[in-house]
């Protein structure tokens, strides 16, 4: 069944870490971008499932679950929270040559291997730290994102009309073109 499928696009779909494949062995792209995947509570299984089930899988996003730290979304992520995210799943699946939007290099591939089984990001409990004298309902530092689009969970886009026309008249991408090239 599907034996032929080469990509799969399933984003926004609300999927689980239960997400199961039949065996795909000529699938080389995968997005499961805006779903619910984390890897907190040991589920790196779905990691391990998809070696098993997609063999040939070359290309893997995540983007936009909680498994994929993003600063955006999340202030407290940074960069470091987000390469270890690559080690560990470059760990479980070390054909990958591009995971999210970025191509593997031959440096991660081998952090990886030597590292990557440690790289797990987990979150602790969610056990409130104690409060500093005056810090008490501060809010998260500034991001660039709506208040309704901070969630990643709860992200329904954001639309709106441009107040921006272009006319063309102030252009000069072609003072180059001479009439005859026309």
């Amino acid at each position: 069944m599907f034996t032929e499928l080469e990509e799969l696009v399933v984003d926004n779909n609300l999927l689980g870490n239960d997400l199961r494949f039949p065996r795909l062995p000529n699938l080389h792209t995968l997005t499961l971008n805006k779903n619910q995947i984390s890897f907190q509570t040991n589920h790196p299984a779905l990691l391990e499932h998809l070696a098993d089930a997609t063999p040939s899988l070359e290309y893997l996003s995540l983007l936009g679950n909680e498994a994929c730290p993003n600063q955006l979304v999340s202030p407290d992520k940074d960069e470091d929270d987000y390469q270890r995210y690559r080690y560990f799943v470059l760990h479980k699946l070390p054909q990958l040559k591009f995971l999210d939007t970025r191509k593997v290099t031959k440096k991660e591939v081998m952090e990886a291997q030597a590292r990557g089984a440690f790289m797990k990001v987990v979150k602790p409990k969610s056990e409130a730290p104690p409060n500093e004298a005056g810090t008490e309902g501060q809010q998260l530092p500034y991001t660039p994102l709506p208040r309704g689009s901070r969630d990643a969970r709860n992200h329904k886009g954001v639309f709106t009309k441009c107040r921006y026309v272009y006319y063309g008249k102030h252009s000069e991408g072609n003072r180059f073109i001479r009439n005859d090239q026309l």
